[in-house]
């Protein structure tokens, strides 16, 4: 049947979500759960971990949203959800710090921020274009719609994959200034290494959310129906 073979395709990306997203959560709410011992806000963590980095002339600002945690390069502003903002716990120390070491990337001009700037906008604009492909070919029983959209779906993944260093570094950056600034101690440390390394992956997370749902499209049994 056709809709098992399209269902093979994506089991190694399905394997890949459910292993990023348990760390995220796990990390998570480990780190929610523990108040910081600095006593700041996530919003102060950041500024004083980019004084620290000697970063001077980036802001930091609440955004709107759970999940907008990001640094804007273009206008040199570091946007926190609510959550991390005005935070106290681990949790949003290490967010925060996440998010400023992307910050300390760009004023070292770290080449793999090229690479980052690339990739998170294709995949938000071509995640869009794949789900349109996808709904159209299964509609209309358009075999060659629901392969672009599946080999799109690929390489969106291979793309958020190559981000991976570059977040991992944007959390080491934080790590270590975290550290050596003393805002967090060492009983506080594999907390906060937890949840840095969780962050690096909430990209990747992002982008194979939807990928459940496009399994579980391709098993419909109208999808059999698909002809080459």
């Amino acid at each position: 049947m056709i809709w098992l073979d399209y269902a093979m395709l994506l089991i190694p990306g399905l394997a890949v979500t459910i292993w990023a997203q348990s760390r995220i959560v796990r990390a998570l709410g480990e780190g929610s759960r523990v108040e910081a011992g600095s006593g700041l806000r996530g919003a102060e963590v950041a500024r004083d971990l980019l004084i620290a980095g000697g970063v001077g002339d980036v802001s930091v600002e609440p955004a709107v949203g759970e999940l907008a945690n990001h640094y804007d390069a273009r206008n040199r502003v570091l946007r926190l959800s609510p959550a991390v903002h005005d935070g106290r716990t681990l949790a949003a120390a290490a967010i925060a710090a996440h998010q400023a070491g992307h910050a300390l990337q760009d004023a070292a001009g770290y080449p793999g921020r090229l690479v980052r700037n690339a990739v998170v906008p294709l995949a938000e604009l071509g995640s869009q274009v794949v789900w349109m492909l996808m709904t159209a070919g299964l509609l209309l029983g358009m075999f060659r719609l629901v392969v672009l959209a599946i080999a799109g779906f690929s390489l969106l993944v291979a793309l958020q994959l190559l981000n991976v260093p570059v977040e991992l570094d944007a959390s080491r950056r934080g790590r270590r200034l975290l550290i050596s600034t003393g805002l967090t101690s060492p009983d506080e440390e594999p907390t906060v290494a937890r949840v840095l390394n969780a962050s690096a992956w909430v990209h990747v997370a992002a982008c194979l959310t939807g990928l459940p749902v496009l399994l579980y499209r391709l098993t419909r049994p109208r999808a059999g129906r698909l002809v080459p």
